[in-house]
């Protein structure tokens, strides 16, 4: 089955929903596994169009989650959500973190697609100068210091917006069945795992998600992103003694010298040859007063390699940078790891299947196969490589939304935005390839 000219108007028909959907979620952003808002509006959305929905800890391993909220985060953010008018009911499922939603709809006997959508925001201040779409048109975010600087409120808007596609032609599809993939807390690669070992991907033949990339001009596709680097996000404290720097120094334990060596060495873990290595020392926050001596440390770091085995390589090397610089200054080290990603690489097949719907919609000027230098690191790797290990297929694509053309925008900053034409566009693209599979 294709996606025809009838299917197509019905989603435009539906523009201003899901443009209103993506508006609403952009005015309050949840950053990792507090998504309490945005989950419940999405399992609310996926019942109404007939969807059978789990939630919370049914699709979320406890004990797979990383860089959860301290509890006392999260029960404000439960209190405050629940005091809006939500009904505890409707909140339960996702409390303690567990902010996860999937919906599926089975047509009979055939392959199970999956689709992933992101729906959590980050840390950050958005700016409120005019000539961004937020401030223009009313909706920046009414929360201090947190905003989607990345554009999953596009994603989760796109996920409700293939759903309500899907739900119109349910009558017409009589074979396989669709998996819509609602994740929280992608942002510093800690969500996917956790759904992965809650065993939502199990018997998935196809998975696929997308991004909006504001950094590409509008009408641009990337059927397939690759060269996403495998990664480690790590919190590191060192523990030592305090003691009277002028009195005393002999007695204390220095936290700053054992993390001061750590850094240093960190950076120095020597390359290797087989591909491209990263390694960054991102914070380090440390001591009480200058006469002192400092007995805790904190570093936060990450390493990244070109795939999962020279990743590791990096990650071990730095457990071993940090545990003997502790040791060199008898200080204690604790090693948390708060989010990792795999390697991966998008299928051919589906490639070639996203490019030739593309192709069908005419709506994008540009259109290429594959970009093999991703750089960045996505968790929904561990996705793919899920299905893919059981003998299923992946791809990961990427849509350009540059909301003034020139496609300059960076993720992550203040002033981040996109053109949401690209929202409907990426609901017929997602549309047109299930169709295509089922």
């Amino acid at each position: 089955m294709q996606l025809h000219d009838s299917m197509i108007k019905e989603i435009e028909k539906s523009k201003d929903k899901i443009i209103e959907n993506r508006r609403l979620i952009h005015q309050y952003p949840e950053v990792g596994w507090t998504e309490i808002k945005t989950a419940a509006l999405v399992a609310r959305e996926l019942e109404s169009l007939g969807f059978k929905v789990s939630k919370g800890d049914v699709v979320i391993s406890s004990k797979a989650r990383m860089g959860v909220p301290n509890q006392y985060i999260l029960d404000q953010h439960y209190a405050e959500t629940l005091a809006l008018g939500y009904s505890e009911a409707e909140l339960q499922p996702f409390k303690d973190g567990f902010t996860g939603v999937v919906g599926e709809m089975k047509f009979g006997e055939g392959p199970t697609i999956a689709l992933r959508f992101d729906m959590d925001a980050i840390g950050l201040e958005e700016s409120l100068s005019t000539g961004r779409g937020p401030v223009d048109k009313g909706f920046v975010s009414q929360i201090k210091g947190q905003m989607h600087g990345c554009g999953h409120d596009g994603h989760t808007a796109i996920g409700l917006g293939v759903a309500e596609s899907i739900a119109k032609v349910r009558h017409q599809l009589n074979k396989g069945s669709i998996k819509l993939i609602f994740q929280p807390a992608e942002e510093g690669v800690r969500g996917a795992k956790s759904m992965v070992e809650a065993g939502v991907l199990q018997g998935v033949d196809y998975v696929l998600a997308c991004h909006i990339m504001a950094n590409e001009p509008f009408g641009k596709l990337i059927c397939g992103a690759n060269g996403f680097m495998a990664t480690a996000k790590m919190d590191v404290r060192f523990k030592g003694k305090a003691a009277h720097a002028g009195a005393t120094p002999n007695e204390g334990n220095h936290a700053i010298l054992a993390a001061c060596s750590a850094v240093l060495n960190l950076h120095a873990i020597p390359r290797h040859s087989a591909g491209e290595t990263r390694i960054n020392v991102g914070t380090i926050v440390a001591g009480t007063d200058r006469n002192v001596i400092p007995d805790e440390a904190r570093l936060k770091i990450e390493t990244r390699g070109a795939n999962t085995a020279i990743n590791a390589y990096v990650k071990d090397y730095a457990y071993q940078v940090i545990k003997h610089a502790g040791l060199m200054h008898q200080v204690e080290t604790e090693i948390e790891v708060v989010g990792e990603a795999v390697g991966g690489k998008s299928d051919e097949q589906l490639i070639d299947i996203i490019g030739s719907v593309a192709k069908r919609l005419n709506v994008f000027d540009e259109i290429v196969a594959s970009d093999d230098h991703a750089g960045g690191s996505e968790d929904f790797t561990y996705m793919m490589s899920a299905v893919q290990a059981q003998g299923g297929k992946a791809a990961f694509f990427m849509v350009g939304a540059s909301p003034d053309g020139t496609g300059g925008i960076g993720h992550h900053t203040s002033n981040f935005d996109f053109k949401e034409d690209a929202l409907v566009e990426s609901i017929k693209l997602f549309t047109g390839i299930v169709l295509s599979l089922l």
